[in-house]
């Protein structure tokens, strides 16, 4: 390796350094100081420095860094800031669409499950729900490995796709089935995140899993369109492109359970579900194509690969 390659020359260093600092001051003024910024730093600058592979890794995943932090500035720009909230046209058009009869009344299939919970769905939907992080990213940990070309492309949909729903939370601020069995149809701004029907996974089980999860929630009125669909989907997509084989029915087994839970739990209207699941084709379709037809983009994906490889 010349000087010029070495992650310990000066300007190398030198722009970590100023990368790093950067993000944190960033981060102090838009959402406050949290620890989470320091594990990240350290962490990066760990991968990035103790060895060759583990430099290729974190700049590989630096695009699902790069989702962190969008998702966590969101909390200085509440979507209600900018667009009306919807409360009762959401569950309105939820029940005429797909309401359910139950002792005489038509219910949305979220209040459907609310009346008929057990404690063994609510810890298997608790389960799948845990998976919509790790699966993810254990999957785009073993593309690196296999296939360089195809981490990039399910990267890049991973990244589009939540780009596409962010852009919807600020055009169509939505409010979460729980929100709504616990407020009413009348918006209250700085409500905190909650864990909705998950909250009887934790009881159960005597953890505080969800609890952790959903008290730092970026914006309570983000519930359309459920990006915790849209993952698995793409998952299940780039599993069948790479031929992973039975690891597909696992796939397709979690994705289903994930699109369940959403609505079991309340933590999302099927509307929000078919929406998520909206944005996950909108992104497998799009992105090869803007690659295709984007000369630049073509370029840069090419500079990637052969950088991490």
């Amino acid at each position: 390796m010349n000087k010029n390659s070495s992650p310990f020359n000066t300007k190398a260093i030198l722009l970590i350094i100023a990368f790093c600092a950067a993000y944190l001051v960033l981060s102090y003024y838009l959402v406050g100081f949290k620890m989470e910024q320091v594990y990240l730093v350290l962490f990066f600058n760990a991968m990035y420095f103790i060895s060759k592979p583990t430099r290729k890794l974190i700049l590989g995943f630096l695009i699902f860094v790069v989702f962190w932090v969008i998702f966590d500035y969101m909390k200085a720009f509440p979507n209600y800031h900018y667009n009306t909230v919807h409360t009762s046209s959401l569950y309105n058009a939820e029940k005429s669409l797909f309401g359910i009869h139950n002792n005489g009344a038509v219910v949305t299939p979220n209040e459907y499950w609310l009346l008929h919970k057990s404690d063994f769905l609510s810890i298997i939907t608790g389960i799948f729900y845990l998976c919509w992080v790790p699966v993810p990213l254990i999957f785009a940990g073993w593309l690196f490995f296999k296939n360089r070309k195809q981490f990039f492309y399910f990267s890049f949909t991973f990244l589009l796709a939540n780009l596409i729903g962010f852009v919807i939370y600020y055009i169509y601020p939505a409010a979460p089935p729980w929100y709504i069995q616990q407020y009413g149809f009348q918006v209250h701004f700085n409500v905190p995140g909650n864990t909705g029907g998950l909250a009887k996974f934790d009881e159960l089980l005597h953890v505080s899993i969800f609890k952790s999860l959903y008290e730092h929630s970026s914006n309570v009125f983000a519930a359309m369109p459920s990006l915790h669909s849209a993952y698995p989907l793409i998952v299940l997509y780039y599993g069948i492109r790479n031929r992973v084989g039975l690891i597909n029915i696992i796939f397709a087994l979690i994705m289903m359970g994930i699109w369940f839970s959403s609505v079991y739990n309340s933590h999302h209207y099927m509307l929000d579900v078919l929406a998520g699941i909206a944005c996950a084709v909108t992104a497998i379709a799009t992105f090869p194509l803007m690659v295709k037809n984007i000369k630049w983009m073509n370029a840069k994906m090419q500079q990637l690969i052969k950088a991490v490889s």
